[in-house]
């Protein structure tokens, strides 16, 4: 039965908000270091600060009334609180409050007294409520009161002044009605009926006149009253330590969440499974633990309780139920670039899971270039004689100058094909034994596994594709590349294969210090310096080192 991959909808917008979110906590170097810049944000801010405080007074603002306890009087009537409030804040306020201010030996500019007020009006009232933000607490107490008396001292001038604005109107047009009136009385002009007639209407005009100058001068101007008397502030106004502090780790946690944002828009490797599996067009086979005790040994088959051997078993197991594998049962084990250890552990747990399954396996190490798998078995393999049409038709090179049995404890034993040094790799990769090692895959149960170099780096992998059509990448998620898994793809898909799936392995730990020079360690002994051998090619790595480009200097005792 032909297994159902199910590709990840793009749409699915929870999934991908998930997937978005992991992707952003790689980077949490990035995340720290927005939030330590946001801390210490906000700590600068509240160390290095003055300390200021706020006294608050409230002014109920109300009109010039004749009887305030008459019914239906209000004390709003022509209250415009929005002019109220500007009234508050003007230069003729803040004049008259340094004023005031002056006297009592605090000398400041109305425009310096007038930047630390703030009037605001709460909604629905007629409360006019007075913040001033000082240096001390006794200054924006005594400031805050300053300005709240001078706005109401310059209201019940400005009322005083109307009364008597209007008053003196009134004065005005009172005076001629007067002398006309004691005209009238006596009796300089005019009929006796006429006279009176007018002296009356002047005396009702006049009465009308005084009526009003005496409303005038009964009015209550008082412009309000001081609710609630400004006292000194005990704490400093603004935020605290605690509360900047907070603020500033979620703005530094939201600055860390853009930097990796940033950081994520701009890498090149792959950022998620999803990716991985759309840019190589092939699906994820498994996902190798990290476990500890593993340094050192190449085969995890074989150990009791290791889960990278149940990880290799399940791979082992999928490929098995594979149809484009179970068709050929060929598989060609290759990493995209750099060194080839991990595929070369792959390959041969690989091929110590496909034995335990019962199969007849034979792993093939066409890496010629720097070959290193029969040292890294170490004692499990064991020289074996090859077989009589490698004996009869063979020269005594590779691949039919010898072949080994690998040993897996509990699980059986595979062949193994070494690699070595060639003068001529391409010729030896596309040679006429290697075919008929390849086709050893066509006899019932046969597995044959081949160990390539990294495809990116040389093109021996692509030399072989069209004799073993399955590929299997072998790789670390944060080290590859998008666009080196797309080539891989193309360059496979033109070479006649395909590609069975990826299999990613963690990242591999450092090394100490003794671990990366070990021959100094021994010389410092005073052991013998061991020398490097020559004809070990050195692994650069460069993209540009092709089949065609590349050639061995082998020394003179091996040639």
């Amino acid at each position: 039965m032909t297994p159902v991959n199910r590709v990840l909808d793009d749409q699915d917008e929870p999934a991908l908000l998930r997937d978005q979110f992991r992707q952003l906590l790689r980077y949490r170097a990035l995340l720290a270091v927005g939030v330590v810049i946001g801390l210490l944000g906000g700590a600068y801010l509240a160390l290095s600060g003055e300390d200021t405080y706020t006294a608050t007074g409230e002014v109920l603002v109300r009109s010039a009334i004749s009887d305030p306890f008459a019914s239906g009087a209000t004390a709003d009537k022509g209250i415009n609180i929005g002019s109220e409030r500007q009234t508050a804040v003007s230069d003729t306020v803040g004049t008259l409050a340094a004023a005031t201010l002056l006297k009592k030996g605090d000398d400041v500019a109305a425009r310096e007294l007038l930047a630390g007020l703030q009037v605001t009006n709460p909604p629905n009232t007629l409360t006019l409520r007075f913040a001033y933000t000082g240096a001390t607490p006794e200054q924006s107490r005594a400031r805050a009161e300053a300005l709240a008396n001078a706005y109401l001292a310059h209201r019940k001038a400005r009322t005083e002044d109307s009364i008597k604005n209007m008053s003196d109107g009134y004065r005005a047009q009172l005076d001629p009605l007067e002398e006309k009136r004691d005209l009238l009385e006596k009796g300089t002009t005019g009929a006796a009926d006429d006279v009176s007639s007018a002296r009356a209407n002047i005396i009702v005009s006049i009465s009308e006149l005084s009526r009003k100058i005496s409303e005038l001068k009964a009015l209550d101007t008082t412009p309000g009253y001081l609710n609630k008397k400004p006292v000194a502030p005990t704490s400093p106004t603004g935020p605290g330590l605690p509360l900047l502090l907070g603020l500033g780790g979620v703005v530094g946690l939201a600055l860390g969440l853009l930097l990796s944002w940033v950081r994520l828009v701009f890498d090149p490797a792959v950022r998620s499974t999803r990716e991985l599996v759309r840019s190589l067009g092939a699906p994820l086979l498994g996902t190798l633990p990290r476990e500890r005790g593993a340094a050192g040994t190449v085969l995890a088959i074989g150990r009791s309780g290791s889960r990278l051997a149940e990880e290799y078993r399940a791979v082992a197991f999928r490929l098995a139920y594979d149809p484009s594998f179970a068709e050929s049962r060929r598989l060609l084990v290759t990493a995209p670039r750099g060194d080839n250890e991990e595929a070369a552990a792959a390959a041969a747990n690989l091929a110590a899971a496909f034995a335990e399954m019962g199969r007849d396996v034979l792993l093939v190490e066409a890496d010629l270039r720097t070959p290193s798998l029969a040292r890294a078995l170490g004692s499990a393999a064991h020289e074996v004689r090859p077989p009589r049409w490698a004996a009869e038709e063979g020269d005594g090179s590779w691949p039919t100058g010898g072949r080994s049995n690998v040993d897996v404890p509990g699980s059986g034993a595979f062949a193994l094909i070494p690699g070595t040094t060639v003068d001529n790799v391409p010729r030896a990769l596309t040679s006429t034994p290697v075919g008929r090692i390849v086709a050893e895959a066509d006899r019932p149960g046969n597995v044959v596994i081949v160990l390539a170099p990294p495809v990116l780096s040389y093109a021996d992998a692509v030399a072989l594709v069209d004799r073993v059509e399955g590929v299997m990448i072998v790789c670390d998620p944060r080290d590859v590349h998008r666009s080196d898994l797309e080539r891989i793809r193309e360059i496979i898909g033109a070479s006649g294969g395909s590609v069975l799936g990826a299999l990613l392995h963690p990242a591999r730990r450092r090394l100490t210090r003794s671990e990366r020079h070990p021959k100094s360690t021994r010389r410092r002994g005073g052991g013998p310096t061991p020398t490097t051998e020559p004809d070990e090619p050195e692994i650069t790595g460069d993209p540009t080192e092709t089949l065609g480009l590349r050639s061995l200097t082998l020394p003179a005792a091996r040639r």
